[in-house]
């Protein structure tokens, strides 16, 4: 169980090399405990070596590895039964996916739905199977990567960004859901992170590194916060850009 200093005996990282999920984990091992940390991700994956001694360096003691495709979904029980083959789960990070050409987006039927169902689909059949077993065994904690392009979805980005709205909204009456079985669940909401998937693009206002976004999910999960955004800015501007009108929003170039 996630004690009152953020000591975990057991952590899930589903998208076991993503940057930033690796941060959120690499945070809760550094806190003592010696925890497992279990790693769902490709095992193909070129960054899979890394990902294991960045764990290992932040304090777990033993990192376990399980396949994990985001578009395969008839896989993905049988992924997280062996995710909890090694016992109850402490704290559960969903943090996968892919940003992808916006434009090219919206005009390719191929890419926009292999877009959607990395960022949208395989988060919600992940979050279904987690609840499973977190409802049985009565504790536990998820933590859901989303983002603050899902609080208001605008023309630049709107395929990712309906996406992540979905993410939000699911995890967030996930969490109602499981509340009276001793389930909490945080959803995270960073704008633009440092990390290699954002590489070469311009750097936005507010831009946050992966060490913000970690130690703010943490804290937040903490507290029993339902969401956080990760630069505290956003709160306000993401309340201000939901009652824009369409024609004003047309205007603004961002």
């Amino acid at each position: 169980m996630l004690n009152a200093v953020g000591q975990a005996q057991h952590i899930l990282l589903i998208g076991g090399t993503s940057e930033i999920g690796l941060a959120i984990v690499a945070e809760l091992a550094s806190r003592g405990g010696g925890p497992t940390v279990t790693l769902a991700a490709r095992q193909d994956s070129p960054r899979i070596d890394a990902a294991v001694a960045d764990v290992t360096a932040a304090g777990a003691e033993r990192v376990r590895l399980v396949d994990f495709d985001a578009l395969d979904v008839d896989s993905h029980p049988a992924v997280i039964d062996a995710a909890f083959s090694g016992g109850d789960v402490d704290v559960a990070v969903v943090a996968f996916g892919t940003l992808g050409d916006q434009e090219q987006l919206w005009q390719d039927h191929a890419a926009a739905v292999e877009s959607v169902q990395i960022n949208y689909t395989a988060f919600v059949s992940v979050g279904v199977l987690l609840g499973q077993y977190f409802r049985a065994q009565g504790h536990g904690t998820i933590i859901a990567l989303s983002s603050v392009a899902g609080q208001k979805v605008r023309r630049s980005n709107f395929v990712y960004g309906a996406s992540k709205a979905g993410v939000d909204n699911f995890y967030l009456q996930l969490g109602e859901a499981l509340r009276d079985y001793g389930v909490h669940v945080t959803v995270v909401r960073p704008g633009q992170v440092r990390t290699k998937m954002t590489e070469g693009l311009k750097e936005a206002p507010l831009t946050v590194d992966k060490q913000d976004v970690a130690e703010a999910a943490v804290d937040a999960a903490l507290n029993k916060q339902r969401y956080v955004f990760v630069h505290k800015a956003f709160g306000p501007i993401s309340f201000a850009l939901q009652h824009i009108p369409a024609p004003i929003m047309r205007r603004l170039n961002f």
